[in-house]
């Protein structure tokens, strides 16, 4: 069974742990690390759109998203009925990365394009979503916002509860053609909307 792995280089708490992490995959008997090309201690680099199996039943498509680190790839996973697609810091509930490595137009195809064609049902995971919530509401107040104010306000963890088809509904950054949001970046274009949103966000 192949090993995922994140990129660990963009924190200094991270790095700190990276030799350790090194060491803890070491034990694994020459399974295969699958991650982007930067990573620490990758032995293999899908590429984007690549499939393989982990075990007998789980379909894993590796997703090309560079924006917040260049080798930024999303996991889309199924196993039967149940999808999830780990996002590692492309896409937040509610949010998304900053643009530490990448431009408005990388992030805006990450979302826009690849990680909103996959299936509404599809579960992603990673959130700041308390943090995210309280830029949603100073752009955008419809009922799904509200939802997920509520939801964040009253549970300790919100990954697994919402879907790709929740996120398009209050995540700003995934609804550029929206008049509420183009009237509160004051921008038409979603490249240029997708930056001002970032910047606006990195303000708070």
């Amino acid at each position: 069974m192949p090993v995922e792995t994140s990129r660990w280089s963009v924190w200094t708490d991270e790095k700190k742990r990276a030799p350790l992490i090194v060491y803890q995959l070491s034990q694994f008997n020459g399974l295969p690390v699958i991650g982007g090309q930067q990573c620490e201690a990758v032995s293999r680099t899908p590429k984007d759109g690549e499939t393989f199996k982990i075990g007998q039943g789980i379909s894993v498509k590796a997703l090309y998203t560079p924006c917040h680190t260049q080798d930024s790839i999303c996991y889309f996973m199924e196993d039967g009925n149940e999808r999830v697609v780990f996002t590692g810091d492309t896409l937040f509930i509610g949010g998304c990365g900053r643009f530490f490595e990448g431009t408005p137009a990388e992030m805006h195809t990450a979302l826009n394009e690849t990680l909103a064609a996959l299936p509404d049902d599809t579960k992603p995971g990673h959130e700041y979503t308390k943090q995210n919530v309280k830029f949603l509401t100073t752009v955008l107040q419809n009922q799904a916002v509200k939802k997920l104010e509520s939801f964040a306000q009253n549970n300790k963890e919100t990954q697994g509860k919402f879907t790709i088809g929740d996120e398009k509904q209050y995540n700003v950054f995934m609804m550029p053609h929206d008049p509420t949001v183009q009237k509160a970046t004051g921008k038409q274009d979603p490249v240029d909307i997708m930056g001002k949103l970032r910047e606006m966000k990195n303000n708070m």
